[in-house]
């Protein structure tokens, strides 16, 4: 099963993925990019889910994240990104976040 991603826009117009995305280097930018890419593909196995949030890990650097959510059966919401080290804050931040925005 393949998947269409799209990014989540806040009221603002504004995309947190897009923000964190920005302020990556190259190197960082690549790795997200071929995660994206592999859920395109249908790959989640790198996903965990939970309140709804899924969390896609990146073994690799500070441990990148990418936050997302499904919407219906073949799209994927892209929430957000972080590391490893704020985790905690960025799972209360993208919970609240779809909340809001839902």
């Amino acid at each position: 099963m393949s998947y269409q991603l799209k990014e989540l826009l806040l009221p603002d117009g504004k995309s947190p993925y897009a923000h964190r995305f920005a302020s990556l280097d190259a190197i960082a930018a690549t790795k997200v990019i071929v995660a994206t890419a592999r859920m395109e593909q249908g790959n989640l196995s790198n996903v965990e889910w939970f309140r709804g949030i899924g969390e896609y890990k990146i073994d690799w650097g500070p441990g990148y994240r990418i936050y997302l959510a499904k919407d219906g059966l073949k799209i994927i919401v892209l929430l957000g990104g972080g590391s490893k080290k704020r985790q905690q804050q960025d799972i209360a931040w993208r919970c609240c976040t779809v909340s809001l925005a839902v």
